[in-house]
């Protein structure tokens, strides 16, 4: 008999350790084809060129490839990553598999931030080294206001139960509230400001640059090595608190923290892209359809089809209609919509229950 559960353990093993291999070789290669797409195409040579050797390259090459669309491509996966991983630990935190930033509100909140930042319009006494001020301002107004939701929403599921109607539906109207907001500070800023706050409500990759990459990398990874460090709690906490409480797990302390961390990495993300929705609800439902349901495998599992989906839209987004750029908040709504409607309809695994 243990010998049997043994051969089911290495082959359960194998298969999410090649499931994981699969999806990094596919981003590995969507990573070279979103190099390559665009109005300008770069031939597949020099795109390997850029990655190994940069410094054969013409000069336009070398702007296109090393300045415009690896900080594209960069903050593309880091945000996808970071999403979907958050919308995998709050799933698992709340035991709701509704629950994610987008759902909660906090996508709605962290952009709410981010557009006060914008319109408050902070001009440096001195420049850091590497990364503007303006933008670590912007990160830090995007997550104040981003951690306040989701905390407020904790709160009243606290106060409430947490049934997945009383939090979606706090979601809900929190989001509504924010983007009240944001409305309001559309109606009140001049031309430029409002430009800023109209791409930011479509969400979009233009505000990747290298000072962006470098910002928000270290908090991306610290935050998912964090989250990836509590998968054995979070999965205590997939059997009930009583489990939990049982297998030694500090349930307030693993819940806050948790929240905390995803707010971080979610919310530093979206002050540079705007409101993405729905890639913290595909990307774990998919992954729990490919690996199951452990943390140690379904958060870096999150995290790759998180960036994956992410690229792969913005790689289509400015390369469909060429010249013009479509949003990728736009094809996520799109694509989450239709996923949304493939979960209700199908009841896949009883999700919804």
């Amino acid at each position: 008999m243990e010998e049997n559960i043994e051969i089911l353990y290495n082959k359960e093993w194998h298969h999410r350790l090649a499931v994981l291999l699969l999806l990094a070789l596919v981003l590995g290669i969507a990573v070279i084809v979103a190099m390559n797409a665009g109005s300008i195409q770069v031939p597949f040579m020099d795109v390997f060129r850029a990655l190994f050797s940069p410094e054969g390259l013409s000069n336009q090459t070398r702007m296109v490839i090393m300045d415009l669309r690896i900080p594209r491509i960069l903050l593309a996966i880091l945000t996808g990553a970071s999403l979907a991983v958050a919308g995998t630990v709050m799933q698992a935190l709340m035991r709701n598999p509704l629950v994610s930033p987008f759902t909660l509100g906090m996508s709605s909140a962290a952009s709410f931030g981010a557009a006060c930042a914008i319109v408050m319009s902070v001009v440096p006494l001195i420049a850091l080294s590497v990364i503007e001020f303006q933008d670590a301002f912007i990160v830090l107004f995007a997550f104040i206001f981003g951690i306040g939701s989701v905390f407020l929403i904790y709160a009243i599921s606290l106060k409430r139960g947490s049934t997945s109607a009383t939090l979606i539906l706090a979601g809900v109207v929190i989001g509504y509230i924010f983007q009240a907001g944001l409305m309001l500070l559309q109606y009140t800023s001049n031309n430029e400001k409002l430009r800023q706050i109209t791409l930011w409500l479509m969400g979009g990759m233009w505000g990747a640059n290298w000072s962006a990459v470098l910002l928000i990398t270290p908090i991306v990874i610290i935050c998912i090595a964090y989250l990836l460090y509590k998968a054995w709690d979070l999965n205590a906490l997939l059997a009930g608190d009583e489990v939990a409480l049982n297998a030694g797990v500090e349930i307030k302390k693993v819940r806050l923290r948790g929240l905390f961390f995803c707010t971080l990495a979610a919310s530093a993300c979206l002050a540079f892209t705007g409101i993405i929705g729905f890639i913290g609800l595909i990307g774990p439902h998919i992954g729990r359809m490919l690996i199951g349901q452990d943390n140690r495998y379904l958060i870096p599992c999150s995290a790759l089809l998180g960036a994956l989906i992410l690229l792969v839209s913005d790689t289509i987004g400015r390369t469909i209609i060429e010249p013009v750029e479509i949003p990728v908040g736009v094809i996520m709504y799109l694509v989450g919509g239709i996923f949304f409607m493939y979960l209700i309809l199908s009841r896949k695994n009883q999700i919804f229950t």
